[in-house]
């Protein structure tokens, strides 16, 4: 059985559209199009 007095307890709201936003962007993370961009620029390098 649910206690909803606990579930309560532990509720966190969702980020407002501006924070989350925010929490992305500074988020700095490699994706592939970044991978393939080194790929790319590190074979042109090496000619």
């Amino acid at each position: 059985m649910l206690n909803y007095e606990e579930e309560l307890a532990k509720f966190q709201p969702s980020l407002e559209i501006d924070q989350a936003e925010e929490a992305i962007l500074n988020n700095d993370l490699t994706d592939l199009s970044d991978l393939l961009a080194q790929v790319v620029t590190g074979k042109q390098e090496k000619r």
